[in-house]
This record gives structure tokens, sequence and C-alpha cells, in this order.
């Protein structure tokens, strides 16, 4: 019953009939010589690949050829490993003898099918992306603040922990700062160490920052930086210039170029101008600021924190001193235009070659006499019709152009109420009557005699008695500053045809 019920369900299967089962074999037929001979006998039927890759590698050219890609692929395979050969040599001139060396590992194109000549006993690393001798970072410490159990707890305050890991923040570093293989040689930085290094740090790159921003905003030796550059441009772009050919003199706080003049809806600009550029740089002026903030029409707005605005508080102090100049008329450039720190005058000269100074040009016995009288006459109007005083007379500030002496650079002028104004005239008539007697000019006086006669004061003058002289015109100078900040009037007479100098001009 139960095997007819059996064979039924067998019968019945969703899977089909079932195969017969094959005939058991016994463990003496399967050891039988014969049986091996026939499994040996189908195995020679189907021949064995030696290598894997040899069908593909070692096949004829048109089998390789055939795809695109596999030629692309090979192709790439041949240009990688030449360029892997040259990252070695390059790796090995570079680190040469030295103890510590670097490797260009991350930049190698290691492919996994690429044939190797070497043995399976050597092992090129190199040519691995897994270099056993790498330094390994130091791990981070868990957010429970230590590792390990019992005697064996670590924390993260752990001197050498601590020291690992500020040897990998070196890392961190700017490109700049050269921090070599710290990790390759275990080096352990305290805390006090890598502060002081990475205070070093920050600091060369404010200084690198700075000296960046100074070398593109300030005044250099030819005083053209950007912004300069930029205002020049914009005077040729506005008419005001035709153009500007280049650098005819430079001073210690100032350049001066010559340029051809152009058109202006006020006035007339002159065929041939001169650019006065001052310095932004206070290096090689340093005492600017002593012409500037004892004088009474600057002294409210002087300010020695930012150099260009005192920059540009002299140039327009310069225009000022012009402007009264040339209502006296004294020889000296007419002002054309003020743009921040540059200066534009009328140019004193002719076809591009600008007039001579006084201290190059040779003069005969009467024309140095004519111009020691000049002077003279200038130095008296400036004091006595433009209440000013040069403060920087000499051979070198004045020109010599047909037939008359010129004065320039009168940005450091003040008036005679600064506190040091008459030692800046006492100075001026040194500088000229040395010049004129070193001419052999006879009529030239001495620098006593010709402070008296430029100022109208009467201060005694002895024989080599300059110290004493000196001591009087800083009395005067005392008593003159005392009572100007009480009255803001003058104490000293000033003998002169028209009395007192007046007040200020209405463009000051």
């Amino acid at each position: 019953m139960d095997q007819a019920v059996v064979a039924a369900d067998a019968a019945k299967s969703p899977w089909g009939p079932v195969a017969p089962a094959p005939p058991a074999c016994s463990l003496a037929d399967v050891m039988s010589e014969q049986l091996a001979k026939q499994l040996e006998d189908e195995n020679i039927a189907f021949p064995t690949l030696t290598h894997p890759g040899s069908d593909l590698l070692l096949s004829d050219e048109s089998s390789e050829t055939t795809s695109d890609l596999m030629l692309a692929k090979m192709l790439q395979m041949q240009f990688d490993r030449e360029f892997d050969d040259q990252l070695r040599r390059e790796e090995k001139r570079f680190n040469g003898d030295s103890k510590v060396s670097i490797s260009f590992e991350n930049y190698r194109m290691v492919h996994p099918y690429e044939d190797s000549d070497s043995s399976e006993d050597e092992v090129d690393w190199q040519d691995t992306r897994h270099d056993p001798y790498r330094a390994v970072k130091p791990q981070t410490t868990p957010r429970k603040g230590f590792t390990g159990k019992g005697k064996n707890i670590t924390t993260k305050h752990d001197e050498v922990t601590c020291g690992r890991k500020n040897t990998a923040r070196m890392d961190n570093f700017a490109p700049e700062v050269h921090v070599g293989d710290g990790l390759g040689m275990d080096l352990k930085l305290s805390n006090q160490v890598f502060n002081s290094l990475k205070q070093h740090c920050y600091s060369e790159q404010k200084r690198s920052a700075r000296l960046h921003d100074k070398k593109e905003h300030s005044t250099a030796e030819q005083a053209v930086d950007p912004r300069t550059r930029l205002l020049m441009y914009k005077m040729v772009n506005a008419g005001v210039l035709e153009n500007i050919n280049g650098c005819i003199s430079t001073g210690k706080e100032s350049v001066v170029f010559h340029a051809d003049g152009g058109s202006l809806e006020e006035q007339p600009v002159p065929d041939e101008v001169v650019l006065k550029v001052y310095k932004t740089t206070l290096n090689e002026f340093k005492n600017r600021d002593r012409y500037i903030k004892d004088d009474y029409r600057f002294i409210d707005r002087f300010s020695k924190l930012n150099p260009r605005k005192v920059i540009r508080l002299w140039a327009e102090k310069e225009m000022h001193n012009l402007t009264r100049m040339k209502k006296a008329e004294i020889p000296c450039p007419e002002v054309v235009l003020l743009k921040k720190h540059i200066l534009v005058m009328s140019f004193i000269g002719k076809d591009h070659i600008p007039a001579p100074k006084l201290k190059d040009i040779v003069l005969g016995s009467e024309d140095m006499k004519n111009a020691f009288y000049q002077v003279l006459h200038v130095m008296q109007q400036m004091y006595q019709e433009c209440n000013l005083v040069h403060a920087d007379l000499s051979e070198y500030n004045m020109l010599w152009h047909e037939g008359k002496v010129w004065l320039i650079d009168v940005g450091q002028s003040v008036e005679p109420t600064h506190p040091h104004a008459l030692e800046f005239l006492y100075r001026d008539c040194r500088n000229v009557s040395t010049f004129f007697q070193r001419r052999g000019v006879s009529e030239a006086m001495s620098a006593c005699e010709l402070f008296n006669t430029v100022s109208g004061l009467n201060i005694p003058v002895g024989e080599e008695e300059e110290a004493e002289f000196l001591s009087e015109i800083v009395a005067l100078e005392k008593r003159n500053e005392d009572h100007v900040q009480r009255r803001g009037k003058k104490t000293f007479p000033v003998s002169c045809e028209d009395g007192d100098p007046g007040e200020p001009d209405a463009d000051d």
C-alpha cells in the first residue's frame, strides 16, 4: 500500500519525470588503473592555459589591435610604466644619501594587472599603495578622553601622545614652512614648542602680507605705485595731459616727471608741464612733519597716524605757497592742478630740457653778482610780502632760466609765526651766503648780516660769535611763540615799507 502511494506521487511530480539514478560504482572500480587512464585521456582533449594573460599578450598583432579600447589600455599602461620609472629616478636623485627622504608614491600610476619582471619572492613596496615604512599618524583620542583600562589607561594629556599629535599638526602649517618628516622620525613636540612654532608661522605670514601690501601701496624710488599710475592715466584720459615723457628729477621727498600739457576748462595749460609726485613713504624724509604740525594754517588737519594724508597735506601746502609767491610776482612755477599727492606745475625750461640748478651753472662775475641781488630781493619778498620763509633755500633749489633766479621746492616753507621760522631763515641765509662767497661774489653778505637785512631785525652781530647770534634767535622765537599763543600776533618788529605782513590769502 505504501509503495503504491509513493509510486503514484512520483508519477505526479511537478518537476517532470525523474531520471533514473546511475548505477552504483564500487570502490574497486574507482581505484582501477583503467578508469584513471580514461580520465587522463579526457584531460588531454582540453588544453590548459599556462598564464591568464598569455592569450591576450602573446597572441598575434592582428588580434591585439582589433579593439580600440584594448589598444588604448595597452598604450596607457606603457605610458604609466615609463612615468613611474621617471618618478623613481627623480626620487632617488632628490633624496641622495640623506637620512630623511621623501616619496613620490602618491603620484605613481600602478595598475593591478601590470606585468612585473620581479619574482614572486621580491616585493617592491614602492610600487604599491601600502608603504610599510610610512609613519602611522597618531590615533585620535575617543570622546571619553582616555584609552585602555586599569594601569594601562592613557589620557589625552599623555606626553608622548600629545607630542606625536603636535608633530602631525605641523602638516597644517603654511606651504612655505618646511616642517620635514617629523612623523617618520617619531618626533614628539611639547605643547610649548608647538605653540611657539605656530605663533612664529603666523607672524611670518602677517609680515609677508604686510611687506607685499607696502610694496603695492607705497611710492618707491620712482614714485609710481598702482594708485599713482591710475591718477596719471586719468589725467591723460581727461585731456589735462597729452602724454607723460619721463622722469627728469628725483629728490628726498618727490619725483618730477615731464609731460606735454593738454587743456582745462577753467584755465589754460602750458605746453610743457611737470608732475611732482610726492613719495608716500616717509623713510627718506622723516622730519617732514616738523614743517606741518607747527604751521598754524594746517595744525588742525595734521595727523601723524596716516602717512598718505600727511603727503596730501604736504602737496596742498606747496600749492598754497606757490600761489602766494606767484601773486607777489616771484619767479616760481605756476600751479596748474592738484590731484591728491600729484601737483601739476608749469615747466621751467625749454624743449624738454629743464633749467639748470644754480650749483651746476657757470656764470660770469656780473651774472653771479646779479644772481645774488636777485636772491636777496626774492628772500625779502617772501618774508615781507608773502609772509613766508623758504626753510630749505640753497643752490639746489634755485634754477637759472632766462637770466633770472627761479625758486622751487617750497613745500616746507612756513610762516614767520612758526616756532622755528627764524632758525629756518638763518639756515637759508647761511646757505646763500656760503654759496655766493665761494663763487667769488665780494658783495655777498655774511649769514648774520643777510638775516638782519631780510627779516628787518637788528640783532647785534659780533665777530665770529655765531653761537650768541643763534641764542638771540632762539630767545626771539620763544617770546614770539608765547605771544602768539596769547594774542596771535608777533612781538618782534618787521621793518618793511608796507608794514606788517597781512593775513593769509584767501586761497589758504
